[in-house]
């Protein structure tokens, strides 16, 4: 009998010990909320001369995400013909005041803006005015960047 109890016993015994092991609650990784902060940035970075574009896409987009929350951090980048056109359109640059006043940094390339002869008028228009290069390129490897 003690044959045949011991074995049983030791088999019992496994049996317990694998399910312990099993019945584990697993480790979960969590998420590191302290990066959240830097997926929260995005920059926009307006080319296009188009002002169709402009309204119907980069604006649009641009000031409800703010507005609505779905970034925390926005920078609108104005390069090339979009600072242009900027500056020619006074529905435009209503928009872009409301776009600062919801909190959307305004940077421009000063280079571009040197070549078609407005920096001042971008000033004026409550935009920072600087050479971008280092920018777009920080930009790049630290943020989301969406280009039009």
């Amino acid at each position: 009998m003690k044959k045949i109890i011991l074995p049983f016993l030791f088999v019992v015994f496994l049996s317990f010990s694998s399910f312990n092991v099993f019945a584990q609650t697993p480790q979960v990784e969590t998420q590191d909320t302290t990066q959240l902060a830097e997926d929260e940035k995005l920059v926009v970075v307006w080319t296009s001369g188009d002002r169709e574009v402009a309204l119907k896409m980069v604006f649009m987009y641009t000031y409800n995400a703010k507005k609505y929350g779905w970034w925390e951090d926005i920078t609108l980048l104005i390069w090339g013909p979009s600072a242009k056109l900027l500056t020619e359109d006074t529905e435009l640059q209503e928009y872009v005041k409301n776009m600062q006043k919801e909190g959307v940094h305004l940077l421009a390339c000063k280079g571009c803006a040197d070549q078609y002869g407005i920096a001042d008028k971008l000033t004026d228009l409550g935009v920072t005015v600087k050479y971008t290069g280092t920018d777009l390129t920080n930009f790049i490897k630290e943020r989301k960047v969406i280009t039009f």
